[in-house]
């Protein structure tokens, strides 16, 4: 099983498809590095070298984010935004959707399961 910056690529793959693997990189993104070190993308990712692997791990640090690198920066982006208080560290600190969806109804992902209020339809009827 061929690894580059850590992380297992499934080797029975072609190459964009095993690419994606690696947290950061997406379709664009591999399709790029498959372009920009001149490989067949049709290939399948047990067939490269270790040359070929150190290549594309060089290749990637030096061009695109990911990885660990990737995560701590969306973590510091999210922590500055709580630390300055504004409106999107706000909704993020009380666990809300950040970008302007609708929370009266929807945002089961964002808020949890329900939490059923006891006596709510009875104090509304009157």
């Amino acid at each position: 099983m061929p690894r580059i910056l850590g992380v297992d690529i499934p080797p029975n793959k072609q190459l964009p498809y095993s690419f994606r693997y690696i947290y950061g990189i997406g379709r664009t993104l591999a399709k790029k590095i498959c372009e920009g070190l001149n490989l067949d993308p049709a290939r399948q990712a047990k067939t490269l070298t270790e040359e070929e692997l150190t290549r594309i791990a060089g290749f990637i640090e030096k061009n695109f984010v990911v990885e660990g690198n990737l995560r701590r920066q969306r973590t510091q982006n999210v922590n500055r935004l709580r630390d300055i208080k504004c409106y999107r560290g706000l909704r993020h600190r009380a666990n809300l959707p950040v970008r302007g969806q609708r929370t009266r109804t929807n945002a089961r992902t964002r808020k949890g399961p329900r939490k059923t209020i006891a006596g709510k339809k009875a104090a509304t009827k009157k």
